[in-house]
C-alpha cells in the first residue's frame, strides 16, 4: 500500500486527518540538489533491496549509510557498538548522512534509527523522503532478527516491537510517501515509489563504488 503525505502549513509534509494522505503537489523531486529517494524505516523493512530495485528501475546509483559508516570506521556496526559505544555510532551516521544528503544523487537508503537524530531530521526537510513499513512478522520471516544488529541482539521481537513504537510517529512525519512492503516484491514496491514521487527514469552515475552489496535492511 502507497500512502502520499499532504503538505503543512510550514511546507513541511504531514499526514492528513484520516486514512488519507495527499502528495504534495510541490513536494521535492531530489536529483539536481540531493538523493532522488531517501529510504528510511526499520529493520526488516527491504530498504536495501528495495534501494536497489529503485536503482535498476532509475538508473540511479545507491548509497547504504550503513555500507558507509562501516567503511569509515573500518569495523562492522555491531563492533562499533561494542568497542565505541552507541554515542559514537551516532555521531558517525549523524555525518555521513548530512553528507550524503549534500552530495548525493541517487537513491540512499538510512539506518533504521537514523531519523531520531535531530540534525538528520533537520537535514531530512525537503527531500524525498519514503518510509517502509513492515510488519514484524514479515520483517521476522525475513531476517530472522538475527543478523548483526546490535540493538536487537537481546529479546529481538519485543524489542522490535519498541523500536517501531518509538520510531513510527518520526518516520510519518518525515515522509513524503509511505509504502508497506510486507505483501509486494521490491520491484513493484519501486515502481509504487517512483509513480508516487513522480520519478522518471534517467541514468545517473556517482561513481562504480556507489552500488548498495549488502542485504541489510
Amino acid at each position: 500500500m502507497v500512502t502520499p503525505a499532504s503538505p503543512g502549513g510550514d511546507g513541511r509534509t504531514a499526514p492528513a486527518s484520516g486514512d488519507g494522505r495527499t502528495a504534495p503537489a510541490d513536494g521535492p523531486t531530489g536529483g539536481a540538489t540531493g538523493p532522488l529517494v531517501v529510504l528510511t524505516g526499520p529493520p526488516g523493512a527491504g530498504k536495501s533491496t528495495v534501494a536497489r530495485a529503485l536503482a535498476e528501475e532509475l538508473g540511479a546509483p545507491v548509497v547504504d549509510t550503513d555500507e558507509r559508516i562501516e567503511a569509515r570506521a573500518g569495523m562492522a556496526i555491531s563492533d562499533i557498538f561494542i568497542e565505541r559505544g552507541e554515542p559514537a555510532f551516532r555521531d558517525l551516521e549523524r555525518q555521513v548522512v548530512a553528507e550524503e544528503l549534500a552530495s548525493h544523487r541517487g537513491i540512499l537508503a538510512l539506518g533504521g534509527g537514523a531519523v531520531m537524530d535531530p540534525g538528520t531530521q533537520a537535514a531530512l526537510a525537503g527531500h524525498p523522503v519514503v518510509f517502509l513499513d513492515v510488519s514484524v512478522a514479515e520483517a521476522v520471516r525475513r531476517t530472522g532478527l538475527n543478523q548483526a544488529r546490535p540493538l536487537l541482539a537481546v529479546q529481538p521481537r519485543s524489542t522490535w516491537l519498541k523500536l517501531m513504537a518509538a520510531r513510527r510517529p518520526t518516520y510519518e512525519r518525515l515522509a513524503v510517501l509511505s509504502v508497506d512492503t510486507s505483501e509486494e516484491e521490491p520491484a513493484a514496491i519501486a515502481r509504487r515509489i517512483v509513480a508516487g514521487l513522480g520519478l522518471a527514469r534517467g541514468p545517473l552515475d556517482d561513481g562504480p563504488n556507489d552500488r548498495s552489496e549488502g542485504e541489510r535492511a
